[in-house]
């Protein structure tokens, strides 16, 4: 006997999907911790080396380039001596920060599940 095809309840889906874009995004290496990192403020890249020491410096400069490229962050170049280079979030960027507050937010209640039970919840 076959099975029915069930057809999806959600919201019709547009021609290009609207989470595949913003995940596309998000989807890269360090992306989300970059995002979470700005989110504060601007800082330098020494500054976000820093805060996120297993990153190479050849991957975070990679991934400024792209966020910048994309709209998220913005690249700011100070008039200073020697010359000093701040990255923010743009506005774009900015509407970022609640959807990674929520999975830091869900990262959270999973670790603290972990650390009573030795394992994920199902």
């Amino acid at each position: 006997m076959a099975l029915i095809q069930r057809r999806s309840r959600a919201a019709a889906v547009p021609e290009t999907c609207a989470v595949g874009e913003c995940m596309a995004l998000l989807g890269g290496a360090w992306t989300p911790n970059l995002v979470w990192h700005l989110s504060g403020g601007p800082r330098r890249f020494g500054e976000l080396k820093r805060d996120m020491p297993p990153i190479s410096p050849k991957m975070l400069s990679a991934r400024l380039r792209d966020l910048a490229a994309k709209g998220v962050v913005a690249r700011v170049e100070r008039p200073t001596s020697p010359p000093s280079v701040d990255y923010e979030l743009t506005a774009l960027g900015r509407e970022l920060v609640p959807a990674i507050e929520a999975i830091v937010a869900v990262g959270r209640k999973l670790k603290t599940q972990q650390g009573k039970t030795g394992k994920v919840a199902e």
